[in-house]
C-alpha cells in the first residue's frame, strides 16, 4: 500500500513542519489500512488492484467531479471500472463522475461546498488538511480552488479505498487521504494554512479536545473550518442525546450556535464568525443506488420533518470560521 503515499512522504520530508510525522506515518498507514482489523478490506484492495491502468485525460473539479471520459478507454474497461466501483458501495460523498459513470451518493456535498467557499480565505498556493473527510470529495474540491497540497484524514478504509480509486486515474494529484483520526496527528504540528472539519465535532465525545486538537494543526492565524449539527438555544445551551440521534449511536453534543461559538474562543480562537445555518432536507441527504441503505427521510418523525425519529430537533448544521 505504500506506493500510493511515496510522493507525499517525500513532499513531507521537504516541510520542516511535516518531517517528524513523516517518520511515523508509514506505520499509521499499515495500521489504518490492516486486512486483520477490517474483514471486508481484502475484498475492497482487490477491487482497487483489479482497475485497468489508465490515466484520464479529462479531470474537472466542479459540483460533480469529473475522473475521465467514457470514450478514453474500451467497453471492456468501462464494464469494469464499474464492477470495481460496486464493490465499494455505499458511497456517501460526491457526486462523481468517472468515465462516464454517474455515482449518485447518498449526500449531494456540493451543496455543502457552495455554502462553504464564499467564506473561506482564498485557497490558492495553501496547504489544507480535511478531518474526517470521507473519500475525499471535498478534497478534490480543495485541490480545484487553487491549494497546494491536500491531506485529507478518515480512519473508514472503505472510504480511503474509494479514495485511492479515483486517484489511481489522476496523474500524481498533490492530494492524499490518510487512514487515520485527528488523534494520530502529532501534538502542536501547526503545519496547516487552513483546517477543515465538517461533520466531525457531534461524534467527539470530548468536543473542545477536538477542537483544541484543530487548532494544534494551523499555523499562525490559519484558517479552522468547522461544519457541524448544532440546536437552536440560548448561550450555554448544548443537547446532550440520551441515546440515539437521528438513528446514529455515536452523537455525543449538539450545542446551540451561541455555545459553540463559545467553545471556540475559550479553546484560544480569534475572529469566529458564524457564516451559515441550514436544515439538511432529504434532498441533500437521501438513498440512491449507489447508496441503497437507509438515510435521512428514514430518520426523521413521520409526522413532523422537523424532529427526529427519537423526536429532537432535526438535523440543523452550522458553518463557522475561524482563526488560531
Amino acid at each position: 500500500m505504500m506506493h500510493h503515499y511515496q510522493a507525499l512522504l517525500t513532499a513531507m520530508q521537504h516541510n520542516s513542519r511535516l518531517q517528524g510525522w513523516a517518520k511515523v506515518l508509514p506505520e499509521q498507514i499499515q495500521q489504518g489500512l490492516d486486512s486483520q482489523r477490517f474483514g471486508d478490506l481484502s475484498q475492497w484492495l482487490q477491487a482497487l488492484e483489479s482497475l485497468p491502468n489508465i490515466r484520464s485525460k479529462t479531470v474537472c473539479y466542479t459540483d460533480t467531479v469529473t475522473i475521465g471520459d467514457a470514450n478514453e478507454c474500451n467497453s471492456t474497461d468501462l464494464t469494469t471500472i464499474k464492477q470495481c466501483l460496486e464493490q465499494l458501495i455505499p458511497w456517501r460523498k460526491g457526486p462523481w463522475q468517472v468515465f462516464g459513470h454517474f455515482i449518485d451518493s447518498e449526500w449531494r456535498s456540493d451543496w455543502k461546498w457552495q455554502r462553504v467557499l464564499p467564506h473561506l480565505a482564498p485557497l490558492n498556493n495553501r496547504t489544507v488538511l480535511d478531518v474526517g473527510c470521507g473519500n475525499g470529495y471535498h478534497c478534490w474540491r480543495m485541490l480545484g480552488s487553487g491549494a497546494k497540497r491536500v491531506i485529507g484524514i478518515d480512519p473508514s478504509p472503505r472510504f480511503v479505498v474509494q479514495f485511492l480509486m479515483l486517484k489511481h486515474f489522476v496523474d500524481a494529484p498533490p492530494i492524499d487521504v490518510l487512514p487515520l483520526p485527528l488523534e494520530d496527528l502529532p501534538n502542536d504540528l501547526k503545519a496547516f494554512d487552513t483546517t477543515f472539519s465538517m461533520g466531525v465535532l457531534y461524534h467527539r465525545r470530548a468536543p473542545m479536545d477536538h477542537l483544541k486538537q484543530l487548532k494544534q494543526t494551523l499555523k499562525s492565524n490559519g484558517q479552522l473550518v468547522l461544519e457541524t449539527l448544532v440546536v437552536d438555544g440560548d448561550l450555554g445551551y448544548c443537547l446532550v442525546p440520551p441515546d440515539r440521534y437521528a438513528m446514529m449511536k455515536n452523537v455525543w453534543f449538539l450545542p446551540s450556535c451561541a455555545t459553540l461559538e463559545s467553545w471556540l474562543y475559550k479553546c484560544g480562537f480569534k475572529h469566529v464568525q458564524l457564516v451559515d445555518v441550514n436544515q439538511t432536507s432529504i434532498e441533500e441527504q437521501r438513498q440512491t443506488d449507489w447508496m441503497p441503505l437507509y438515510s435521512l427521510k428514514d430518520f426523521l418523525h413521520p409526522n413532523d420533518s422537523n424532529l427526529t425519529i427519537e423526536g429532537h430537533p432535526a438535523p440543523k448544521r452550522a458553518i463557522f470560521i475561524a482563526n488560531a
